[in-house]
């Protein structure tokens, strides 16, 4: 069986990073949506606009994101689209809150394994291609961030992010069953993959990895030194990666980040998207310097 093919570089600056995507030979045509992390107000480890900024531009890309299903800074347009100036992102790009207005747009899950349905910001539909750039790091309820959250709960309508986090029942937001919450961003995440039929590719940042994810006011400080960029066409494979190069760490802080994520299942969702067919867990990691 051919392995996915998963680039690597330890040193992480924004040149370095265009140059990951530059190695995939895969250029993002048509309208570009750039799914990236926001940052809620007050985390302090989110990755800052000036380290994507050469890959935006390069790209030509949109800054797409959709507003949270819980309270904070980014629940309503009007505070998202407050927080995206405030964190620089309207200084240098053109941003879109992908559910700002309307209805939702549904995705079809047919063979998902707990939701058949995805809602998205309709907005969605203005692209033709993706670049997703993810934080990798952890995460209190997923146990760790990365391409599959982004494509699942980063894509996910503020109505959307509550249905997945609920396995589908929206009322049970913060009380439903994990491993059902798992699986069903796993569910979510194929919708996405499936829309851009390939158009689609994945960078991992593995810097500031605290246990708590970029949505949380309050957040731990980073456990883990940083360990570099990632980048590849199966979203699956990268996450991987990620999870393997924290294992492989000499760093003790790994244990912190590791508890938090073997405590919530989190590889669970790489398992259950393997099974639905976004990609495989098998790669080969390609060093380059």
């Amino acid at each position: 069986m051919e392995k996915a093919k998963v680039y690597f570089t330890k040193e992480i600056t924004p040149e370095n990073i265009v140059k990951m995507y530059e190695i995939l030979n895969k250029p993002l045509t048509g309208k570009v949506a750039v799914k990236l992390h926001s940052g809620e107000r007050g985390n302090q480890n989110y990755i800052r606009p000036e380290m994507v900024k050469k890959l935006v531009e390069h790209v030509k890309g949109t800054v797409v994101e959709c507003n949270t299903a819980y309270d904070g800074a980014r629940n309503t347009t009007e505070k998202h689209e407050k927080l995206m100036e405030e964190h620089g992102w309207t200084k240098y790009f053109d941003v879109d809150i992908m559910d700002a207005e309307g209805s939702d747009k549904v995705l079809e899950i047919p063979n998902g394994k707990v939701i058949n349905k995805n809602y998205v910001g309709k907005n969605i539909d203005n692209y033709n291609s993706m670049l997703v750039l993810s934080h990798f790091k952890g995460h209190p309820m997923g146990g760790y961030g990365g391409a599959l959250k982004q494509l699942s709960i980063g894509v996910a309508s503020s109505f959307g992010k509550a249905y997945i986090h609920g396995a589908g029942n929206p009322e049970e937001i913060w009380s439903a069953d994990q491993i059902k919450f798992l699986e069903a961003m796993a569910d979510s995440a194929s919708s996405i993959t499936k829309k851009f039929e390939g158009n689609i590719v994945y960078i991992n940042v593995m810097c500031n990895m605290s246990v708590d994810c970029d949505c949380c006011s309050v957040a731990e400080d980073p456990c883990i030194k940083d360990i570099g960029i990632l980048a590849s066409l199966d979203p699956v494979a990268i996450d991987r990666a990620c999870i393997d190069l924290v294992e492989k760490s000499d760093d003790p802080g790994k244990n912190h980040l590791l508890e938090r994520i073997n405590s919530r299942h989190g590889t669970h969702t790489i398992d259950a998207a393997a099974d639905l067919g976004i990609g495989i867990k098998e790669y080969e990691l390609i060093n380059i310097d």
